[in-house]
């Protein structure tokens, strides 16, 4: 089993930055991919940045060239550095990773940006 722990959301305005960070119990060199996902309220969940092992990335066309997703096999956590924020970009951001075939949610962070 995997364990996965978000942190780094909060409140923020428009045009600034937050870092959220996705902390695996386990390390994440066996979490492949390692996916950040957000939900704003009413809304459906859509995939915002996922890395894989060998540290392939993508994004979604709204956050490319703001976000970049970053791993850290010693400290066994993925980062989203999130830069010139938009109040469109609220939402809880979650991350999942796949082990042994079987992908692992953590509870999410809620990031409020602000007009």
């Amino acid at each position: 089993q995997v364990q996965l722990v978000e942190s780094g959301g909060g409140l923020v305005q428009a045009g600034g930055s937050l870092r959220l960070s996705c902390a695996a119990s386990r390390s994440i060199g066996n979490i492949d991919p390692i996916v950040w996902y957000r939900q704003a309220p009413g809304k459906q969940r859509e995939l915002v940045a996922d890395i894989t092992s060998d540290e392939r990335t993508n994004y979604a066309d709204s956050v490319k060239g703001r976000f970049t997703i970053s791993r850290d096999n010693a400290e066994n956590t993925v980062y989203l550095q999130m830069n010139s924020l938009k109040p469109e970009d609220t939402g809880v951001y979650s991350c999942t990773g796949a082990f042994r075939g079987l992908y692992y949610w953590g509870k999410g962070t809620l990031v409020t940006v602000s007009s």
